[in-house]
């Protein structure tokens, strides 16, 4: 009994041995011969088959159909040469048409040549010399080639690679994409012919009609138009440009979206937007920045920086809006102030500061919360500033100060001493930036210390009126025009009662003012970044002929010693080595002057 099992046994174990071993040297068949023929110039034995009237020569091997009008087949190193209209078929998935093909059935090895198309369910690969490796399921050519995907549109490349099994194309040099939308340019290419992802690498461009693309590390879906860029990654459309470590683009929504270091730049509006995180809308011409944003309008004598957690920006290049919310601050040389929120028209010039209404009068905090300005050594402060400039010299007009409007500035000789002008409303006027005339209207009054033409103290005048108007001369009061007075007295420093040197209201906040771009940002926490997941580096293709397709064609080689072996014969040159990718520094990158 047991002797009987083992006979079976080594019978199964022998059988299975013969059944593998043919099936790896399973040698190419002919399935329809057409008409055999002979050829004298031929002289190493091979049969020569053409077609006849009803059908083509017909061959199979593991699995693949070559069909042709004439063929060649060299039995002893199983090898085949197929001429005209020529149909290499590899189960449903993948055609191959030329007008030559050459096969090696021990290596697998097909080279086809002459108006070559390699069809697949999802694209179409045409050129005019084609390797393709059955054993590892890989095409090949490095003679230019153009691949056709409907919804994607068309990809040009001098190298490029298919692999049947993942679906995949890799192209290499002069990557060319054309979409009815769109026109990409890149180095480097991975494009998945099921799901329509591209993979960018190197300097690569995608030129729409409303927006241009640069990044050197991307990824775009060309079925959802919806892709994500990094490494100098940066969007141009309307003379604005959008850059950041990484930024999300999405086409259809005409919607983009940056994290991390992004400056936008408006080459009309001659403004720099700088922060770590922002959502541009082109259609609505909105863009939204947070985390240290800071605008900056850049003039030709002094630039303007806006400071605030949350900017918005609207409006075309001619009615653009500005609006800034919580803890803004606003800096230029000669000017420096501090507000809840912020609305700046840039085509009227006009800059509201504003109070937030959930602080009220009675709030304990509301009083620092209240709009601040600074203008050489004066500090203006009330619910609501309104500043006005001229948008053709970009210099300051005029201001207004409305609802406790109250003027500060501090004596010109004396460390402690500061001269007080309050009111309901004020209006001050501008010339070459600095405020020489003020008016207060209603319910003003006027704390102020008198100095003769040597800048000796003659006492602290102090005043109520209905209102009152204040020339200013080199940061110093001239002269005080009281209207409507109600009281008011000089006194010498000596009978002037400290407890009055203060008017009702008196809020003295220098130490808040920016005396520097650096200062926007003082005293905030540190900044933690948003942690970005890079995408994928560059894998290079291993090369087509390896070292485990060189055995097979030596092993090709050893079926008919005495012959040139047919199978090493045109096979692609080596590529040269490719460039490595690294990341790059753009040397028109705006310094960065705000401390993020």
């Amino acid at each position: 009994m047991m002797l009987n099992l083992i006979k079976n046994i080594s019978f199964l174990l022998c059988f299975c041995t013969v059944s593998i071993s043919f099936a790896q040297k399973q040698k190419i068949t002919v399935v329809y011969t057409g008409t055999l023929t002979t050829d004298p110039e031929i002289k190493e034995g091979a049969k020569i088959f053409v077609r006849d009237k009803s059908k083509q020569v017909h061959f199979i091997h593991k699995g693949a159909d070559v069909f042709c009008d004439k063929a060649i087949y060299y039995e002893d190193e199983d090898f085949l040469e197929a001429f005209g209209n020529v149909n290499m078929k590899q189960g449903d998935s993948i055609n191959m048409v030329a007008k030559y093909v050459e096969y090696s059935g021990i290596t697998q090895l097909a080279l086809a040549r002459g108006d070559v198309v390699l069809t697949e369910p999802q694209s179409v690969l045409t050129t005019d010399l084609l390797y393709f490796n059955r054993a590892k399921q890989q095409a090949y050519y490095n003679t230019k080639g153009k691949v056709v995907r409907d919804s994607s549109g068309t990809i040009t490349s001098q190298i490029g690679r298919y692999y049947t099994n993942s679906k995949k194309y890799q192209f290499v040099q002069d990557v060319v994409l054309v979409n009815p939308e769109y026109t990409l340019n890149t180095e480097r290419l991975d494009f998945f012919t099921e799901n329509g992802h591209a993979y960018l690498f190197g300097p690569s461009t995608i030129v729409g009609e409303t927006s241009t693309i640069y990044t050197e590390r991307g990824f775009y879906n060309t079925n959802t138009n919806i892709g994500n860029f990094q490494r100098n990654a940066k969007i141009e459309y309307d003379n604005r440009t959008v850059e950041g470590d990484s930024i999300y683009f999405d086409r259809n929504r005409s919607f983009a979206s940056a994290t991390n270091n992004i400056t936008v730049t408006d080459t009309i509006n001659k403004s720099i937007i700088r922060g770590h995180y922002a959502e541009v809308f082109r259609e609505k011409d909105s863009l939204f920045i947070t985390k240290r944003a800071v605008a900056i309008t850049v003039q030709e004598q002094d630039s303007v920086y806006i400071r605030a957690d949350t900017l918005m920006v609207t409006g075309k290049e001619d009615n653009r809006i500005t609006r800034g919310w919580n803890n803004v601050r606003l800096f230029k040389s000669d000017l420096a102030a501090k507000s809840d929120s912020l609305h700046v028209n840039h085509k009227t010039g006009l800059t509201k500061m504003i109070n937030l209404a959930r602080f009220s009068s009675n709030d304990v905090f509301s009083l620092r919360r209240k709009p601040v300005l600074w203008n050489l050594g004066n500090q203006m402060t009330g619910d609501t500033i309104h500043l006005i400039s001229n948008v053709e010299t970009e210099k300051l007009d005029s201001l207004k100060v409305f609802n406790n409007a109250f003027l500060v500035s501090k004596d010109t000789l004396g460390e402690d001493n500061f001269n007080q002008i309050k009111g309901q409303r004020l209006i001050g006027l501008f010339r070459d930036n600095e405020l020489y005339n003020v008016d207060v209207i209603k319910n003003a009054e006027v704390l102020y210390y008198s100095r003769n033409e040597d800048q000796e103290l003659v006492g602290i005048n102090k005043s109520k009126s209905g209102s009152l108007n204040i020339k200013i001369k080199e940061k110093a009061i001239q002269r005080i025009g009281l209207i409507n007075q109600i009281d008011g007295e000089l006194l010498p420093p000596s009978k002037f009662p400290n407890s009055s040197k203060r008017l009702r209201g008196f809020d003295w906040r220098g130490e808040e003012r920016p005396m520097s771009v650096d200062d926007l940002f003082k005293d905030e926490p540190p900044l933690i970044l948003t942690k970005i997941k890079g995408l994928d580096d560059y894998i290079p293709p291993e090369e087509f002929i390896d070292n485990q397709v060189i055995k097979k064609i030596e092993e090709a080689g050893k079926a008919a010693p005495n012959k040139p072996n047919k199978a090493a014969r045109n096979l692609p040159k080596k590529e040269a080595p490719l460039v490595p990718l690294k990341n790059k520094t753009d040397p028109k990158k705006l310094q960065n002057k705000t401390g993020q």
